[in-house]
């Protein structure tokens, strides 16, 4: 009698550590379909996964809005906080002097960044504390349908016909004037760019600030749109369920540095998306801040890695943490003696 021989599985692909890239899963996304956070939680899957740090050495901190849920989609056994509304930065700098062997990865939107949050996120970025804060950036409050945030362009327009009036907030111009040490922005859909600004973020020491052009795809949907809900009920069988999100598909897009790409968003709306020379210098604040005032004065959304300052001592630093988890230190290197207790009681006499 034959017998059947069953060839061996190829063997699991694993990164430097021996892991592989399903231990830096998250739990399945619950955010719309094409949601351009969805394609940034797999950026920093990936991040994590090549870069070979162990998932559990991180600590997943956001606050309120669709992109404040995106940690529980990555990093499964990461340490994890949910804030309040704009309190992150809070959360984050006790985190990391807790733990400074922690790697912190803050979560925000533009409305949880540059509109409650702003107070806090100021001064988290001019602390050089060791963080890396990502924004989520579609524009609007995607969590209560779709109102302009601080960072909505001049002249844009909601679903409901509302023009934006106001100039928006530039997260990237306000952290390198306020001190962040490490300030990029990048488009969800660019892979490769993304991909390049997040390993690099893992391995800076001080704050991270990546601002991510990520497109709203159920507030992107009016008048004009043929993804708007009135076009597919026009042009299909009748929705039923006005809570119903209709499928999108990911926006991508891949382009040489120097050169600038329109893209079509899922609203028939076009954004300008320009990259950084490769002969740019990051180092430079002056020069980064000039590129980002006449990149805006255009009409363009510049990307890439703007400033990068490896040489300022994080927050950490300028405190001189020990290096130990301070939970962990013993009574009798957190507790002055009573003779230090004594010493001061005398000089106030």
């Amino acid at each position: 009698m034959a017998t059947t021989t069953v060839p061996p599985s190829p063997p699991q692909k694993v990164n430097r550590i021996g892991l592989d890239v399903a231990a830096y899963r998250g739990n399945k996304t619950t955010l719309c379909a094409g949601c351009g956070h969805n394609a940034i939680t797999e950026r920093i899957i990936e991040a994590f996964y090549e870069m070979g740090v162990e998932p559990w050495r991180v600590a997943k901190l956001s606050g309120i809005g669709c992109s404040s849920k995106s940690p529980a989609y990555f990093l499964r056994s990461a340490h994890g906080f949910n804030a309040v509304h704009g309190r992150m930065p809070s959360v984050a700098t006790g985190t990391m002097l807790a733990n400074s062997a922690l790697i912190a990865v803050g979560v925000s939107g533009d409305g949880d960044t540059a509109s409650i949050g702003v107070g806090q996120f100021v001064h988290l970025m001019r602390r050089n504390l060791p963080v890396i804060y990502i924004i989520e950036d579609n524009g609007c409050y995607g969590l209560t349908k779709g109102q302009f945030s601080a960072t909505a362009d001049l002249g844009s327009k909601l679903k409901t016909g509302v023009v934006n009036d106001l100039p928006p907030i530039d997260t990237c111009a306000l952290a390198i004037q306020l001190g962040a040490t490490y300030v990029a922005r990048s488009f969800s859909g660019d892979k490769r760019q993304l991909l390049a600004l997040l390993e690099g973020s893992i391995a800076h020491r001080g704050t991270v600030m990546l601002d991510v052009i990520s497109p709203c795809v159920t507030f992107n949907d009016h008048e004009g749109s043929t993804k708007s809900y009135t076009y597919v009920r026009d042009h299909d069988e009748p929705l039923e369920d006005l809570s119903f999100v209709p499928f999108f598909e990911d926006i991508s897009v891949d382009y040489d540095p120097g050169t600038t790409q329109e893209i079509a968003l899922h609203d028939g709306s076009r954004l300008l998306l320009k990259k950084l020379a490769k002969d740019y210098d990051p180092t430079n604040k002056v020069e980064a801040l000039r590129v980002l005032t006449e990149s805006h004065d255009k009409g363009e959304v510049v990307t890439g890695l703007f400033y990068v300052d490896t040489k300022r001592p994080s927050f950490l630093d300028l405190l001189n943490l020990v290096d130990e988890p301070l939970a962990t230190l013993p009574a009798s290197r957190v507790r002055p003696p009573k003779s230090a207790l004594d010493e001061v009681m005398e000089e106030l006499r």
